[in-house]
């Protein structure tokens, strides 16, 4: 297997900072729906009549794992946006300006 051929792109500037915008809103909508999950989770696990506490414990360290693993990621986004939030700021002062 060979090397991958990148062939240049003729999408501009401004549509591919929209584009990364449109991928991280995305992604914070799928961030969403899995931290609802692991709300569901706990709520399902709590009303279970005979639960016990070891099982509550190990429910929990899931759900601090996922939440874990969500804020590295949501710092990986934020990330993403700061790369061109300076220029984006400039803009709009140039078209208030």
């Amino acid at each position: 297997m060979g090397m991958p051929v990148i062939e240049p792109s003729t999408t501009t500037r401004e549509q591919a900072i929209t584009d990364l915008i449109q991928s991280v809103a995305l992604q914070e909508a799928a961030l969403a729906h899995i931290m609802n999950a692991e709300g569901e989770k706990l709520q399902a696990v709590i009303a279970i009549a005979d639960v016990t506490v070891p099982q509550l414990l190990a429910v929990n360290r899931s759900v601090e794992r996922m939440v874990s693993a969500i804020s590295r990621l949501e710092t990986t986004l934020q990330a993403k946006l700061d790369i061109f939030a300076d220029e984006l700021l400039e803009e709009e002062i140039d078209v208030f300006a």
